[in-house]
């Protein structure tokens, strides 16, 4: 893909069209997760400290899979996970505006799972400007 041509923001169309796929692929993991997590008490409390430090690690996967699977060029990359990150946020607020159940339907679930949801996205956001390369010359 390095030689098709690009966006405004340095990508081709179709490592564009991959990412956006990809984001919408991670929130809908996140979300099951959550869904699955919240009842437990993971987003609560002390277990929240847990939870998001978790976040940490279990993103990193995430954001080598993503350079991977679009072959981002090392200085891709923080645009890259913009791009899966914008896609995800635009998702959560759809379902946290008009699709709350999705994360439960009730106060303070649904709050506890878009705040997570903000978190990770953050954090995905922290990695890729941390392991995003110049651009070689």
């Amino acid at each position: 893909m390095p030689d098709a041509p690009t966006n405004r923001i340095g990508l081709s169309r179709g490592q564009t069209v991959l990412l956006v796929v990809i984001g919408a692929a991670l929130w809908f993991l996140a979300a099951i997760i959550l869904r699955l997590i919240a009842p437990m008490g993971a987003l609560e409390g002390s277990a929240r400290l847990i939870t998001y430090a978790l976040v940490i690690p279990g993103t990193l996967p995430f954001v080598m899979l993503t350079r991977m699977i679009v072959k981002l060029r090392s200085h891709q990359l923080f645009t890259g996970v913009g791009v899966v990150t914008m896609t995800a946020l635009l998702i959560d607020g759809v379902v946290i505006a008009w699709f709350p159940a999705v994360y439960g339907g009730a106060l303070p679930q649904v709050t506890n799972c878009a705040a997570a949801i903000l978190w990770g996205a953050g954090v995905g956001l922290v990695l890729a400007f941390i392991l995003n390369k110049g651009e070689a010359a």
